[in-house]
This record gives C-alpha cells, structure tokens and sequence, in this order.
C-alpha cells in the first residue's frame, strides 16, 4: 500500500519535500495557508548543499534565469559615499534569486507530484501508533501515515504536536523588515547598506524592482502579532526615526508597501520527531542572516525525503537518520548566529568603526 504524508507548508522546504517524496513513492499531500504561490520577493541564496538538491530536482537553469543581478555588496556612509565594497558570493556556483521566484520554480517542479492544497491549514492533530489523524480550517478530515511540518518559524504543526512557540523560539535580539520599492535601483549591480548603531538599512537591486531591508536590534515585544501589519508598520518606524541616509523616503514608502516583517529567532528542540510528526526548514532549526535559510530547507528536505525512501518500513529510524545528518549543517549556523548579527547590525559606533575598517581592508585585497 502506498504511504501517504502530508506536508504543512508550500514554501522552500515543503515543495523540495513534496516532490522528492512523490518519486520516491509517497502519496503527497500539501497544505498551504496562503492563498497561491508565496509572493515574497526577499533575495535568498541557494548554495552549499542546496546546488546539488536544484540540480537533482532540474530546476537549476531556471534559478540561473531568475538570478538578481547583484555583484557586491557597497557599504556607504550617511552622504551615499562608499566605504567598501565586497563580492556577493563566494561561491561562482551559487545562485541568488528573489524568494517568490525560487518558490515559484520549485512548485512548478513539484506540482505534477503532489496535491497541493491552498487556502487552508492543519488545525489538530491526533497521532497513534499507526498514522496520524488530521483536522482542517477548511476541508474534511483526512489521515496520513506521516505529518511533515514545513510551516516556517511560527509553525501550527510544531505548536500542535510538540510545544507552544514561547516555549521552543527564542528571539535573538534582532528584526527584520523588507518592502519592495516599486521600480529599480539607482546602481542595478550593487546592494547599498547604511549603518547606524544597532540598525542597517539596505538596497538590493533585485532584477530590476529593488528591495529594501531595514535590519535592527531589539529586544522581545510581548504579545506581538505575526500576522499584525499594522502593528509591524508602527514598531518599524519607531525604530528608524531620526535615521539617516535614504531611511525617510523607505518610512514613507513603508505605510503602502507590501512587507515581510518578522523576528530573527532561534528555535530550540531536542528532537525534531514526536512519533509520526517530524519537522523540516525554520520548523526545526533557524535561519542564517545570511541568507542560507532557503539553501538549508532544500539540503534538510532532501535529506528527509532520502531517509524514507531508504527506510520506509521504519519510520522512526530514517527519521533519526535524517535529523543526524541535517544538524551538522544547521548547529553551526545557530552557533554562529550571533557573529552574523554582529557584522550586519553592529552594536556600537566602536563596533561600526571596527566593521568599516575590516570591510576597508577586504576592499584593498
């Protein structure tokens, strides 16, 4: 008999999953709260051991197609003047891409292989022995052999079968806002990023519409909404106020734009299995800043989707499997967290001025 899985989340993860685990067998299912295909257009890398997994699923001359055409990263001070300026990649190989389009490229992948299901979420869980029973906002019941939970950061299927999100997320004293700025660059090849103590503003260049990222540091705010906008929209302007730069054409753009705003957090699990529910991509682990959140939800759902196809008669063994092999690529990054942080938001104008140095020095090399 066929196995079937169901997978929460249609996002970078989810549809690597889905479609590695359709070829390898699986009866998939996907679950998606949005509405259609995820419109974020935040640039995210695919590298590493991410380029392996584009290349097995054929998709990777369709990255190269949607790539930015970003070619290094120009520190400027308040008058626009540059400081430095750095490759982008360190990699020839790798591939930068707005996440919408790298979404987009692996649904179409995926789509043939799995049901996917928009417009609806998982809302309880019922998990025994031998499979899992699963309730909808929106359509009927249903029960699967196996629960994948690729819903992101503020994951219903980790809430639901593990643990509430205070419990398990911890922030790390940092935010992240990003809007579309609604035409191009001034400089289509080079991403421009400002500094101030404890905030960075920056603009990417994209592929032809530009993105604007507004990064700070600050401490947890009880209660806050994920899904609160307006709320979003306020906490960031507050933040930036009195900031230099370009930062008050962005706050103006910023009460009408579309915008991702979010926590850079950690989440903390000792086991990302709880018998027939297993968790993959910011579900599991955090997210690099980066960029290689998107290049280790690929490297973690082929992993897990190459696990069971190995072990399909035990489950609870290729799940082990599968999480032992995908935390020595994502322990370092939560280890390593902090020191990102510290060169994209620096603390102190002593902490700045050591960065602008550093960054000087990469320059003259």
């Amino acid at each position: 008999m066929t196995p079937s899985v169901l997978i929460s989340g249609a996002g970078v993860a989810g549809t690597t999953a889905a479609y590695f685990l359709a070829r390898s067998g699986w009866r998939v299912t996907v679950v998606e709260r949005a509405a259609g295909v995820r419109s974020s257009g935040n640039p995210v890398d695919v590298r590493g051991p991410a380029l392996p997994v584009a290349r097995a699923m054929g998709v990777l001359p369709a990255l190269r197609e949607h790539a930015t055409h970003a070619d290094a990263m120009r520190v400027v001070d308040a008058a626009g003047r540059t400081i430095a300026r750095l490759p982008m990649q360190a990699s020839p190989d790798a591939v930068e891409i707005p996440r919408a389009d790298l979404a987009a490229v692996l649904f179409a992948a995926a789509r043939d292989h799995a049901d996917f299901r928009y417009d609806d979420a998982v809302t309880a869980l019922e998990p025994d022995e031998t499979g899992v029973g699963v309730t909808f906002d929106r359509a009927a019941p249903q029960r699967f052999d196996l629960v994948v939970g690729a819903d992101g950061l503020h994951s219903a299927v980790r809430r639901l079968a593990f643990a509430p999100e205070r419990e398990v997320v911890s922030h790390l004293g940092v935010w992240v806002a990003t809007l579309p700025l609604g035409g191009p660059s001034d400089d289509p090849r080079d991403v421009l990023m400002y500094n101030e103590p404890g905030r960075m503003v920056s603009v990417h260049p994209a592929r032809g519409n530009a993105l604007a990222a507004l990064i700070f540091r600050g401490a947890a705010v009880p209660g806050m909404d994920h899904r609160d906008t307006a709320a979003h929209r306020r906490f960031v302007a507050a933040a930036y106020a009195g900031a230099g730069w370009r930062t008050p054409q962005l706050l103006e753009r910023l009460e009408t734009a579309e915008l991702y705003f979010d926590a850079v957090s950690r989440v903390h699990l000792p086991a990302w299995t709880r018998g027939r529910v297993t968790l993959v991509g910011d579900a599991a682990s955090c997210v690099s800043l980066f960029g290689d959140g998107s290049s280790l939800a690929m490297a973690g759902a082929h992993t897990l989707a190459t696990a069971l196809s190995g072990a399909p008669s035990d489950l609870g063994a290729a799940l082990r499997r599968y999480e032992a092999e995908h935390r020595t690529r994502t322990d370092p990054k939560v280890r390593h967290a902090g020191r990102s942080a510290a060169l994209i938001v620096p603390r102190s104008r002593l902490a700045l001025a050591a960065r602008n140095t550093a960054a000087r020095l990469l320059t003259r090399r």
